[in-house]
């Protein structure tokens, strides 16, 4: 009988089943190669360490998160909670992010060394552009309107005519002459025409040909000199030798158009009006201020923005800026001090370094056109312009 039971305890001991010992109870199965089989609970925890890899073997692989979570699955054999591979993840920094944060000193410092030469290098910061909107109301386009010409009644205090004068008469003269040619030119030529010629009397009875030879320099010589004689003739015989001081009187005269007469009654006068030449005509359409294009009505749109009392400084202001930096092929839109309220912004020259060599006259360190500025030009650093032949 002992032996019957001790045969069946080995065969089922082969065969992996659980043995009874002598004490009653079952005897831990073993494996086919005689080891002793880990409970249930252990196996769940070796199964799960296995699968779940420690936060360092994580870093060292730097496996996503949603993958690890995948392989993952959480431990129930002996109730205890295993924290899931993606909190693990969260908690463990992975290698690629430990490496940025403990960055040698030595990088570092290049890459500030970088960021200053970067900086050094970026171009200048450019003024914004206030565009104003296609819809801008004519009370938007007033305000914009005059603060243009407050900016620029900073920039140019000494803003004057540009034409060397002592009286009306001079005035209107070299006014007509200024057709087709610059004021310099023009300032260059007058003090040997009035030298010779100095009252209107005297240059109605000049020999036209003598007349011709002093005014060859500004161009259109014959046609001047035809414009002036007859303009000294008219003043001579209707006007007693005197400039009118009317408008309706001064556009009667030979080579007078609005735009002399205004230069003449606000300069010669003290009565306001709007010289519309090429710059102011060419400035305006850029500030969006009006899109017409004859004299006239660029005359009458602009004047509607300001009051009456500023139209000449309006004019010296806007002449002066066209002349100075906001030229007609190449603005120097770099060195605007108006910029952020022009619309043509960027339609010349934005680098700063280049557009301030594009400043002419004193904003660029040149003589002006004036051979007899005013002193207020000369203590803005304004220098006069040579006479004639001098250079």
């Amino acid at each position: 009988m002992t032996a019957t039971k001790t045969a069946s305890k080995k065969a089922v001991s082969k065969k992996g089943a659980p043995v009874e010992d002598v004490s009653g109870k079952a005897a831990p199965a073993r494996s086919a190669t005689g080891k002793k089989a880990a409970p249930p609970a252990a196996a769940a925890k070796k199964s799960v360490s296995k699968k779940a890899a420690p936060a360092k073997a994580a870093a060292k692989k730097a496996a996503p998160a949603k993958a690890a979570a995948k392989r993952t699955a959480p431990a129930s054999g002996d109730g205890t909670k295993t924290v899931p591979a993606k909190s693990a993840a969260k908690k463990t920094v992975p290698a690629k992010t430990a490496a940025k944060k403990t960055a040698p000193a030595k990088t570092a410092a290049k890459k500030t060394a970088a960021k200053k030469t970067a900086a050094k290098k970026a171009p200048p910061r450019q003024p914004s552009v206030a565009e104003p909107p296609r819809d801008e109301s004519h009370t938007a386009l007033v305000r914009r309107a005059r603060r243009i010409n407050r900016e620029l009644a900073e920039v140019y205090p000494y803003a004057h005519p540009e034409l060397d004068f002592q009286n009306p008469f001079q005035l209107i003269v070299a006014t007509v002459l200024s057709a087709q040619t610059t004021d310099l030119r023009v300032n260059q030529t007058t003090p040997a025409l009035f030298a010779k010629y100095p009252t209107p009397e005297d240059l109605a009875e000049a020999n036209a040909e003598e007349v011709e030879e002093i005014l060859r320099p500004t161009g259109f010589f014959r046609a001047k000199t035809k414009s002036v004689i007859g303009l000294s003739k008219a003043l001579r015989d209707d006007f007693g030798g005197e400039v009118p001081g009317r408008l309706e009187d001064l556009v009667k005269l030979p080579g007078v158009g609005r735009k002399t007469a205004f230069v003449v009654l606000g300069n010669a006068f003290g009565r306001p009006g709007i010289t519309v030449d090429t710059h102011f005509q060419r400035l305006v359409r850029r500030w969006k201020w009006t899109e017409q294009t004859e004299p006239d009505k660029i005359e009458a749109a602009v004047g509607a923005l300001f009051p009456k009392s500023e139209w000449t400084m309006l004019s010296h202001h806007v002449i002066f800026h066209g002349r100075r930096i906001c030229h007609a092929r190449k603005p120097a839109c770099g060195a605007c001090p108006i910029a952020p309220l022009c619309p043509a912004y960027g339609e010349g020259e934005t680098d700063p370094e280049k557009a301030r060599k594009l400043l002419k006259y004193e904003k660029g360190g040149f003589p002006g056109q004036r051979l007899n500025p005013p002193q207020s030009y000369l203590d803005a650093g304004g220098i006069p312009a040579p006479p004639l032949g001098a250079g």
